[in-house]
Order: C-alpha cells, then structure tokens, then sequence
C-alpha cells in the first residue's frame, strides 16, 4: 500500500492555510517592535518583549504535535487544531493594535504567537502525513511559496494603507497609527479564511491507512535496532544524568548573573535550561516505577531524535538566531542608521518604519518567487548544497547592510534575504521529513521547532546585553551578527547527510 500522488492543485488546497498563517506572522514580525517602542520600549528592553514569542513555541509546538498524533475526529487528524489556532491567532490580531499599555502588548503576543503555533505546527506534519516521499519536497516548497506571498502582502500593509489610501501613519504619543490597526483587521479576516479553505478543501489519511504505509516503509528502508530492556536501562541513566548536569549547569550560571549584578533578562536563558534539567530527572525516575504517560513519552522521544534531525539542529540554530535578530533589531537599525531618527512621534521614523515593511515585502516576495526554484536546483545539486547557497546570501545580505547609507539600495540585501528564507521554509523540512517514523511525524516535527525557537530565547536574552554593552546602543551591530550567524548555518548544511528512520517502541 502506498500513498497516492497528489495533484498539483490538491497540494495548493493542503497548503493554502499558510497564506493567513503568514500573512498574520509578518503583520507581527514587522510591527511589533514598532508597537512595543511607540507605546515606550527602550531599544534595549525590546528583545525581552519579545520572549514571549519563542517561549510559547517551545512549549505549545511538541505538545501540539504529541496530541495531533494521536487525534481522529470527522475533521481528521490534523485540521482541528488548523481551526482552533485560527480563531484564536484572529481575536489576537484584533486586539494587539489595540493595546493601551505595553504590557497589554506583551501579553497580546504571548496569545497570538501561542495561536499561529497551535495553527502552523501540525501544518508540516500535515505533508509528511499526505504526501509521498517523493512530493514532499514540492509540498514544503508549496509552503514556502504561500508563506512568502502572504508575507509580502502582510508586511506591505501599513504602507498600502497609507501612501495608497491616504491613511495616518502618525499618531500622539503611545498611540498607535491607524495605517497599522487596519492591517492587523485585514490581517485577522485573512488568517481565518485561507485556513478555513484547507480544512474544508484538504482529505486526511486514516490512522490504520497511515500504519499501513509505515510497516511497508519499514520493510524497505533501513530502520535502527530496536531498543533492548539494557539500552532502555543505560538510557534512563543518561537522562537522569543529563537533566542532573543541566541543572547544575543552569544554578552554577544563574548564581554567577546574580553575584555580578548581570543584566537580568539573562536569568531567563539558564533558569529555563534548570527546569528543563529537572523535567529530564522527574521523568528517569518515573520511568525506574514503570510509569508511562504523555508526559514520560514527550520527555524520553527527545533522546531519541534521528542522527538527521541532530545534525540539522545545529543548522536551525544559527539560522533562526539570526532570523530573530533581523526581526528585532531591522526598524531600529534602519531608523537610526539609515533615516538618522529615533523620535517614535516624528514622520521621519515612521516613514523609515513603513520602508522596513517594504524591506520585508521585498525579501518574503523573492521567497514566493524563488519557492519552486528551489526543488528544481537541488535535484541538480543536492538539497544540502542547495541550502547552504541559500544561507550565505541571506549572512552577505545581512551583512551588506551595514555598509549602505541609502533607503532604495536596502532592496539589494533583500534578495539575498529571501533567497535564504525560501530554503529556510523548505530544504530542513525536506530532509527530515525522510528520518521520521509516521506515527510520530507531529511530535518530531514539534520537537524540530525547539531548534528554531531556542535561537529565539538566546536572541532576546543576549542581543539587547550585546548591543548595550558592546556597540554602544546601535541596533546595526544585531544584523552583522546575525549575517555571520546565517553564513555558519550554512556551513553546517554540509554535516547532514543521514536519512536513517529511527522505530520507537512505547
């Protein structure tokens, strides 16, 4: 039994929700620190606004993708929690430009960023679920493509509203702009929709359907050994070992920020990486009894990620810290180092603030315009070479601006930006999706974004340290490093090369 091919339309239909999914992530990613310093954020408080974001993920996502897993309902697999996040992500985009505190808006982006979390995780399960080995580098790029076009139009919004309909970019002080609330209202009706049309136009295999492709995958493709009842002992040690030294690791750091009066958005990092320590050595002891549930079997499947979805975890790292420190750190960077502003009220910084959502466009519209290049020259190269050419124009993209000092020549940098965000979206999913047992393709593609969100957590715990303390308050040294943080991951590409299924047994 083998999954049947699907058209090319049906794949459009299975991946249309990433429309509204991105076109409310980009509305996010381009004006949130734009809310967050009109309603009195300091440069270098931004990025610990931002935590909130990141944090979710690394919560909801695995949760969300163990749940999924093992969910059959008349909507399927997969589509019910597509729906829920989209209901919720669209009350979130109505509220945000809202917001008459700062802390309301913090708040608002822990909601909202939990939502697209509950909506986008199982959305790259979904193909793994629906696509033959075969299709699914086409279908991650269908992805790609609809994240990029609901980006450029996302992004493009506040300018639209203003230079084409003649609304306000400017408003009082803590007050945010009307050209911005009406692109989060668009934005809520949008995201609802394009996801509405995926679960009303999409089919789901059955859980015995999916079974059945999985032991005929078993019996043609090279599966690790089956754990022993001494392994399985050896690997409870090893995980109470290691929630031991994390923890140890995470007191030892923390105490050293306290003793040293380090800036305090550092406690967040270590005080995470205690808890998560004491999660692994809860859950050893809980396995020594026999005890099995939920929580045991999210906490233990962690130790047993294929040699594939390792060696890609490193590439995600590098890649998305410096995703997350040109999402930060580009409107201050551009105001300042471009435009010369920093006053919130001035039509300077706005007009500068409207040209970093045209920036945006212009790299997720190479992203939608590059998407199905981007299969094509990996059958002729490789998908690893292909990735790794990707990343380093994104790190020379990011680093070249630095060394511009005029609005329209920041369209360059772009190009390369959205080059890299195309394969960002596409190749890591393309080439972990073959190492994943289907029976836990929702988990292990949570578990995979720990590796995009933890570059997020370490982003807002140390850039606005870095930036403060070492250059000065100027937001242009966050984008150099991350054009160097970009050009490693690229270099990492290089190590992955294992497409190893991994059986676990529960």
């Amino acid at each position: 039994m083998e999954k049947r091919k699907l058209s090319f339309w049906q794949i459009w239909n299975m991946s249309f929700g990433f429309l509204g999914i991105q076109f409310g992530f980009a509305l996010q990613n381009a004006n949130t620190s734009r809310i967050f310093e009109t309603l009195g954020a300091k440069v270098d408080e931004i990025p610990i606004l931002w935590i909130a974001a990141p944090v979710t993920g690394l919560v909801i996502q695995p949760i969300i993708g163990y749940f999924s897993d093992r969910t059959w309902t008349r909507l399927g697999r997969r589509r019910p929690y597509f729906l829920i996040g989209a209901i919720l992500s669209s009350i979130a985009l109505f509220i945000m430009p809202n917001s008459p505190t700062l802390w309301i808006a913090a708040g608002t982006l822990w909601m909202m960023d939990a939502s697209i979390n509950v909506s986008m995780e199982p959305f790259r399960a979904f193909v793994g679920d629906n696509l033959p080995e075969k299709q699914r580098t086409l279908g991650f790029a269908m992805q790609s493509f609809f994240i990029g076009l609901g980006a450029v139009v996302g992004s493009l919004l506040p300018y639209i509203f203003t230079n084409v309909f003649g609304v306000s970019n400017t408003a009082a002080e803590g007050i945010i702009p009307d050209s911005v609330k009406w692109s989060f209202y668009i934005g809520g009706v949008v995201f609802l929709l394009a996801v509405l049309w995926t679960v009303f136009k999409s089919t789901e295999y059955s859980p015995a359907e999916l079974e059945a492709f999985e032991q005929k995958d078993r019996d043609t493709k090279e599966v690790a050994p089956i754990e022993t009842e001494l392994e399985a002992k050896a690997n409870i040690k090893r995980q109470f070992n290691l929630g031991l030294v994390m923890t140890l690791l995470g007191s030892v750091i923390s105490f050293i920020i306290y003793e040293n009066e380090l800036t305090k958005e550092l406690y967040i990092l270590f005080v995470g990486l205690i808890v998560i320590g004491i999660l692994f050595m809860v859950t050893a002891r809980l396995r020594v009894v026999q005890i099995k549930n939920g929580f045991t079997i999210i906490m233990t499947d962690l130790l047993n990620m294929p040699t594939t979805m390792k060696k890609l975890a490193w590439v995600q790292f590098f890649s998305w810290f410096a995703l997350f420190s040109m999402w930060i750190y580009t409107t201050q960077a551009v105001t300042q180092h471009i435009f010369g502003t920093t006053d919130t009220t001035s039509k300077v910084y706005n007009d500068a603030a409207d040209w970093v959502s045209v920036l945006f466009t212009v790299y997720n519209g190479v992203a939608a315009a590059v998407a199905f290049l981007l299969p094509v020259i990996a059958k002729k190269v490789g998908v690893r070479s292909t990735h790794l050419l990707a990343l380093c124009s994104g790190g020379v993209g990011l680093l070249s601006i630095y060394f511009i000092g005029d609005k329209y020549l920041l369209l360059i940098p772009m190009l390369g930006v959205g080059i890299a965000w195309a394969s960002i979206l596409s190749m890591p999913y393309a080439m972990l999706s073959g190492a994943l047992p289907a029976a836990k393709m929702g988990y292990y593609m949570g578990v995979f974004n720990f590796f995009v969100v933890i570059p997020q957590i370490v982003a807002a715990t140390i850039l606005g340290f870095i930036v403060k303390q070492f250059f000065q308050n100027e937001p242009i040294y966050a984008l150099l490093i991350g054009g160097v943080s970009m050009i490693f991951a690229g270099l990492l590409t290089l190590r992955v090369n294992n497409r190893t299924k991994i059986e676990i047994h529960e």
